[in-house]
Order: structure tokens, then C-alpha cells, then sequence
């Protein structure tokens, strides 16, 4: 079936991409539980704004999944997605006070609002796009003006 007829969605190399994204934000769970819940003997600040930092990766890699973007649109939306989490956490009610005392909900919104979050955030979205970049899935070659897409040839 020529490319122009099948959705983007289903073309191979779109879920390719998704499936690279996907292994890649599930380890980067992983180490990121192991920072959080095995008792590793690290330093607390560690822990913490590792933990932090392998959060926002983790966001990084979902959005990736999510979105067939540029890699700058993907580490936008992942950002406003890191710093309006951390906002939420100046928000304060019963129910979702509750909720933030559990595993998940600590894991998922966590607890309190740092500055020093957002900080590890940036980290850790930094690291996420370079690591994108240098190993993440190939992206197709941009075009050059006076070049039409497909044998780049130039024509006049």
C-alpha cells in the first residue's frame, strides 16, 4: 500500500519508533522505583533529585511515545508537563492530600513544592533529549529548500 494511502499511525516506522520509546521509558521506570524503593546506600539528595530527574525522563519518554513530534516539541510538552505536576502540588484538598500519601500517588504528583524539583526536572529532560538524540530512533532527513522530497535531485 504506497505511504500517502496508510495513516501515519500505521506505518512502520512510526511504531518502530513508539516501540524504541516505550522499552526506553520502561527502564527508565525501573531504575527509577530501584532509586526511590531499594535501600542502595546513596546519599538521601541522590535519591531524591535522581528520583526527580528520572521522572521527568520518564515524562519525556511517554510524550515521545504519545506524540510523533520534533524532538523540540516533545521536550516542550514534556517540560509544561514537569512544571504544571509541580504547581499542582501548591494545590491542597482532602481527597488529593490523601492521595499523595500513598506510594502511587507520592511516585506519581509527589508531596511538596521544590524549587530544587524543577531544577531536577531540567536535568533530567536534558538528559532525556540528548540521550534521544544521540541514541533515540532516526528521524527522517529534513528537506532543502529548492530539493523536493524524495530523490534529491535539485530542479529549477
Amino acid at each position: 500500500m504506497p505511504g500517502f494511502l496508510m495513516p501515519s499511525l500505521l506505518m512502520p516506522g512510526f511504531l518502530k519508533a513508539r516501540a524504541i520509546y516505550l522499552a526506553a521509558t520502561v527502564v527508565v521506570v525501573g531504575v527509577g522505583l530501584t532509586l526511590r524503593l531499594v535501600p542502595l546506600g546513596l546519599p538521601m539528595g541522590v535519591v531524591k533529585y535522581g528520583g526527580s530527574a528520572l521522572w521527568a525522563a520518564m515524562v519525556y519518554g511517554l510524550v515521545a511515545t504519545c506524540l510523533p513530534e520534533k524532538r523540540g516539541r516533545i521536550l516542550v510538552v514534556a517540560g509544561a508537563i514537569a512544571v504544571a505536576v509541580e504547581l499542582f502540588r501548591l494545590v491542597h484538598t482532602p481527597w488529593l492530600d490523601s492521595f499523595r500519601l500513598t506510594l502511587a500517588g507520592a511516585l506519581l504528583l509527589g508531596r511538596i513544592f521544590s524549587i530544587w524539583n524543577l531544577v531536577a526536572y531540567a536535568a533530567g529532560l536534558a538528559a532525556a533529549a540528548l540521550a534521544d538524540r544521540w541514541v533515540g530512533p532516526a528521524r527522517p532527513p529534513r528537506r532543502q529548500a529548492g530539493y523536493p522530497a524524495g530523490d534529491g535531485v535539485r530542479r529549477q
